[in-house]
């Protein structure tokens, strides 16, 4: 009987859709042992029958983590079935990997997804005549209109009368079938995927290939490498290319058609030669001022008037602000929660340190949830609707000249929503040299973290001129290119690279996945907030109402904080215009923690100081001009990430060298761009 199933499937083949149909909102998230790569586990819908959404892969060979995560786990965890979902609309390529999980030993169900996007254009695959020559299931289906999908859980449920390893052995010919079976006879009895493992040592991998094989077969393998003139790898993978053809052409039909696609007639114009990259910059200026600017200038006011109260809101928009009276006004949580505990008779430093330290600080942060969920929305719509697969092509012929190719724009896409999947993401990259200069980029990308950075600065400083938003984007990506010049010219000498993959054609995005993903990157953000945004904030008030002897004060320039930031000021002075500002050292420090603390450092400042530092009194942006903000803000964002990014760079380089080379690369790049601004608005 079925207990445990695999879901397993190339990349942009809708695995993690189905895997939301199958199981609906019963999923568990974790990670792989050993591994910071996120694992889904739900129960298929009806069923008792635990399924498991493996990473986006290729093939098993495997030469990157995922394929090496999916193998081991296939192998080791041994499920009962191999849910093996493939585009239909690229049966070649996806047909790959499926010769090889018939290679495993366990039984292998084949999904036909996106059969809606293939009937429109004009082809039809016979499902009956595929069964019969790959030996298994096979099942058609949409997962994005929800067809097929009673009769995938029913084959789920009577998938015990599949049969394991189906037709894998008619693929090759009878000499390298030979000696397939020499090497399956001599395997010792524990291993599970015999065909495969056999096939993997005639390919000489070094995970199976080891010397005993060595020995015993390799006069053999290369009699069979002489007679058909190339090496077994390359043998392998063209027999199995000519067998991938010949079920192609015979279960591939097409129909009459004069009309050409959508896809086709999009491309024209957002691939045009020209065009393309001009339209990628406003849809980035578009996304920023709809997201920051209109939903920003709309909803902060109303939000951190919910958390400190007041009597008028500001609306700072696109084409002006405008104020709005309240009358008496409201009293805010924070001084609400103040006056509560100050009747219930504590004392004013209680009623400070909830008002002025935890609401204060996290109140800050909140603000900017409605711009980061319309960020996240916007961002999700262009990367369901294939656009965002073809905005790494654009960049392809650039990035070649860096030593990187368009297959590193995908992390810098994901690092908009948070650096740390990004940095992760950087693991399917093959070229060392490329993962490598991926990671140290990948940060420089503006996070939903940096977003209240630049909302706040563009609001206080800039008179809501949103357009400073979008450059503050256009300007991680010109970064992002000098740092790869930079890095390839003094540090990572690397030749060009190629990136070859299919586009994926052009969809009406999934209304609940796209609901769904924006509502857990919205919560992971709301999260940061009650914890670490929390926590911190309530050190920074500590700091603020304590002396360097730990005695209590009212005075903030007596503080033990103010101590610190004054000892430290003095590094922050260039990028301020040569000006000290302790206050606005420590945020800076602060935002190594999480980007988001600079805004909530001071936030907390400002409202315990009442006047004593620079941002209180006159508020938190009276120490700044447009330079020294510029600079600021340009070290913030570029610096080195929060703690959690650091730690995936970790991860990801496992090399303490090349670490500590791209913390301060990341630093130091980001501090002399600050500093250059700053000091050029001294001389202005």
């Amino acid at each position: 009987m079925i207990k445990k199933c695999a879901l397993v499937g190339n990349q942009n083949s809708g695995k993690t859709l189905l895997f939301n149909v199958l199981t609906g909102l019963n999923q568990k998230v974790g990670n792989w042992p050993g591994v910071t790569v996120e694992r889904k586990d739900g129960i298929v819908k009806g069923t008792n029958i635990l399924i498991t959404d493996l990473p986006g892969i290729y093939s098993l060979s495997p030469y990157t983590s995922e394929e090496e995560i999916s193998r081991k786990f296939i192998v080791e965890e041994r499920p009962d079935l191999i849910i093996n979902i493939i585009d239909s609309t690229s049966l070649e390529r996806a047909l790959y990997l499926t010769t090889q999980l018939m290679e495993l030993g366990t039984k292998v169900l084949v999904v036909l997804n996106m059969e809606d996007i293939l009937t429109k254009k004009g082809y039809h695959i016979d499902i009956k005549d595929l069964e019969k020559r790959l030996g298994t299931k096979c099942v058609s289906i949409s997962a994005l209109k929800k067809t097929g999908i009673k009769e995938l859980i029913n084959v789920i449920k009577n998938a015990d009368s599949l049969i394991p390893e189906a037709k894998s052995n008619y693929i090759f010919p009878n000499d390298v079938e030979s000696v397939i079976k020499d090497v399956k006879n001599e395997l010792d009895e524990n291993v599970f995927e015999k065909r495969f493992a056999a096939i993997k040592i005639i390919e000489r991998d070094e995970r199976y290939y080891n010397k005993y094989y060595k020995e015993k077969f390799e006069k053999e393998i290369i009699a069979l490498e002489n007679l058909n003139k190339m090496d077994s790898e390359q043998l392998i993978a063209s027999l199995r290319y000519d067998y991938i053809v010949d079920i192609r052409d015979h279960v591939v039909t097409k129909k009459a058609t004069n009309t050409s696609s959508i896809t086709t007639k999009l491309d024209k114009v957002l691939l045009n030669k020209w065009a393309a990259i001009p339209i990628f910059l406003v849809i980035i200026v578009l996304i920023y001022l709809l997201s920051v600017g209109l939903v920003g200038g709309a909803t902060v006011g109303i939000i951190d008037m919910l958390f400190n109260g007041g009597d008028t809101i500001e609306f700072p928009m696109p084409w002006g602000s405008f104020e709005v009276s309240l009358g008496n006004g409201i009293s805010g949580l924070g001084p609400w929660l103040a006056e509560v505990i100050t009747n219930a008779g504590g004392s004013e430093w209680a009623a400070s340190l909830v008002a002025d330290g935890a609401i204060a600080g996290v109140g800050a942060v909140l603000n900017f949830v409605p711009q980061i969920m319309i960020l996240f929305l916007l961002l999700s719509l262009l990367e369901t609707s294939g656009y965002m697969a073809r905005v790494t092509f654009l960049f392809d012929k650039l990035f070649k000249k860096l030593g990187m190719s368009g297959q590193s724009l995908i992390p810098f896409i994901v690092g908009t929503g948070c650096s740390v999947p990004a940095i992760m993401g950087t693991r399917t990259i093959e070229d060392k040299e490329e993962h490598q200069m991926t990671v140290t980029l990948t940060p420089f990308m503006p996070c939903s973290a940096k977003l209240p950075i630049i909302s706040c600065f563009v609001g206080g400083i800039f008179g809501a001129n949103w357009g400073i938003t979008a450059l503050m984007y256009i300007l991680a990506i010109a970064v992002i290119i000098l740092s790869g010049y930079l890095l390839n010219k003094f540090f990572v000498k690397k030749h060009s690279t190629s990136y070859i993959t299919e586009l994926p054609d052009y969809h009406a995005p999934s209304g609940s996945y796209i609901a769904r993903d924006v509502f857990d990157k919205t919560a992971a953000f709301i999260k940061r907030a009650g914890t670490i945004i929390f926590l911190c904030s309530v050190v920074i008030w500590v700091l603020l109402n304590v002396n360097y002897q730990f005695q209590y004060t009212t005075n903030v320039e007596e503080s033990l904080l103010a101590d610190i930031g004054r000892s430290i000021s003095f590094i922050f002075a260039p990028m301020l215009g040569m000006n000290f500002s302790w206050g606005a050292s420590v945020s800076a420090v602060q935002g190594l923690v999480a980007k988001e603390l600079v805004v909530s450092s001071m936030e907390v400042i400002t409202a315990v100081g009442e006047g004593g530092d620079v941002f209180a009194g006159n508020g938190m942006f009276s120490f700044f001009n447009g330079f020294s903000a510029m600079g600021y803000m340009i070290f913030t964002l570029f610096s080195a990430p929060c703690f959690g990014a650091i730690g995936a760079m970790k991860r990801e380089l496992n090399n303490s060298h090349d670490f500590w080379r791209a913390i301060l690369f990341q630093t130091g790049l980001a501090f002399v761009l600050a500093s250059l601004v700053g000091i050029w608005g001294v001389f202005i």
